[in-house]
């Protein structure tokens, strides 16, 4: 094998609100019955990377036991295998992960024992699919030190929750600003590099010596003139989640019929756990438009342009509109739901109205599901 796997998924996002206090970014659910994480470990394994590690850190949990198991992504074999890094207490070290690149620092023994010449990094918040080995031909035959992934975005506003990059003719990156106040680039990057392990090894070392800890201020940044640091454009569907704008936006696009098919109908697939749930169940007087209802659902009411995950039910003249139902939420007779994102295993209480008026509202209820 040539390339070896991270995808960074230890960092929490405020910007979320409060659909991350009880899960990690990367395991926020997408599209009915995905996470985050599994467009980029699919696209690891779809582009035939057999060793891949995860680095984890906050809450973790639900993230963990989503990667319980390598097999849905077809990494259960005897050489390379799916590996989970939580920071562990050691002799040298008592440390939380300060960075991206003092994560990578705390596993490095990890990759002084692969013999892969090249790392391909990923961050696990992103829903796209690409192949990376094109990435890695792309980086061998421009002889790069490091090669960043970048995407072109629509608006120059959008731009400032990224790194804002601009690269010469030859594509080799000359400028490069960490989320910038005002983006003078719509030039993104999208946190997907590729390395080769040595250097890898020698930069995070020498990170770590002067105490520094993040990966893009501390290495990109830093080393983008004395590196030949270039740029490698993805040219298909690319979508950041880490806030709750992005999040909505990116799951509603599910519902436009080109991604829908591009991500499940066209090879190679997305996987994800597969869960044994009987089908969806329509009830006489559901009406049910241009939505996506995963299994183990129950629709007594009305659904228009939503997304609902697992074992949702939705009781009696119910409306919902515009919106995504997290995992096991019991929507109670006579709600009406519009432009919310309501927290999984929620119960909204019958007879109430949840409606998102200056943008996306996130419904997070505590209510009792069965009265004793």
């Amino acid at each position: 094998m040539r390339a070896v796997g991270l995808i960074l998924a230890g960092g929490n996002s405020h910007k979320m609100r409060d659909l991350t206090r009880k899960r990690a970014v990367a395991a926020m659910p997408m599209a009915g019955s995905y996470r985050a994480v599994d467009f980029t470990l699919s696209n690891m394994s779809n582009s035939h990377i057999q060793k891949v590690a995860v680095l984890t850190q906050y809450n973790a949990r639900s993230l963990n036991e989503h990667l319980n198991s390598s097999k849905w992504w077809d990494f259960g074999r005897k050489h390379g295998g799916l590996y989970v890094f939580t920071p562990t207490i050691t002799a040298d070290n008592g440390n939380w992960y300060r960075g991206t690149a003092d994560a990578i620092y705390q596993n490095l023994d990890f990759l002084r024992k692969c013999h892969e010449p090249y790392v391909i990094i990923a961050s696990g918040d992103a829903v796209y699919k690409m192949d990376y080995n094109k990435m890695l031909e792309y980086h061998i035959a421009k002889k790069a030190d490091i090669t960043v992934g970048y995407k072109e975005l629509e608006s120059y506003k959008e731009a400032s929750r990224f790194g804002t990059i601009k690269m010469n003719e030859s594509m080799r990156i000359e400028e490069f600003e960490e989320k910038p106040m005002v983006a003078n680039s719509s030039v993104v990057s999208t946190g997907i590099y590729v390395i080769r392990r040595r250097l890898l090894i020698d930069l995070i070392e020498h990170c770590a010596e002067e105490d520094r800890h993040d990966f893009v201020t501390d290495i990109l940044i830093r080393y983008k003139n004395l590196k030949k640091i270039y740029g490698y454009k993805i040219k298909d569907y690319w979508s950041n989640i880490s806030t709750v704008e992005a999040y909505y936006q990116t799951n509603m696009d599910f519902l436009k019929p080109e991604v829908r098919n591009y991500f499940f109908k066209e090879l190679p697939a997305i996987y994800s756990k597969v869960s044994d749930l009987p089908p969806a169940k329509y009830n006489p007087g559901a009406v049910v438009k241009n939505s996506i209802i995963a299994s183990g659902s129950i629709i007594n009411g009305t659904v228009e342009n939503s997304i609902l995950f697992k074992k949702t039910f939705v009781g009696n003249n119910c409306v919902i509109k515009n919106s995504i139902i997290l995992n096991d939420v019991y929507l109670g007779d006579n709600t009406y739901v519009e432009n919310c994102i309501v927290e999984s295993r929620d119960t909204i209480r019958a007879n109430t109205r949840h409606v998102g008026e200056n943008g996306v509202k996130v419904v997070v209820e505590k209510n009792e599901r069965y009265a004793l």
